[in-house]
């Protein structure tokens, strides 16, 4: 089996009606950076990022930001 990690960034700021300029000023992370995360452009995160979003957003279980998708056919 394969799986592709993706990140549940975009999803939680439109539920939280949160602005990806905003995320990156409680965060300390560059909007570029952040803009980066949200189109899934990155292919390596840094985990200081990962958690910088997590605490931002007041998310305590990592769960809630990262998704595992199945993709082998």
């Amino acid at each position: 089996m394969s799986y592709q990690v993706k990140l549940k960034v975009k999803e939680i700021l439109e539920e939280r009606k949160i602005t990806q300029k905003k995320l990156a000023e409680v965060s300390g992370i560059r909007e570029s950076t952040i803009s980066d995360i949200v189109r899934g452009a990155r292919t390596v995160i840094n985990f200081e990022h990962l958690s910088k979003i997590a605490e931002a957003l007041e998310i305590t279980d990592i769960q809630e930001l990262i998704d595992f998708e199945n993709t082998s056919k």
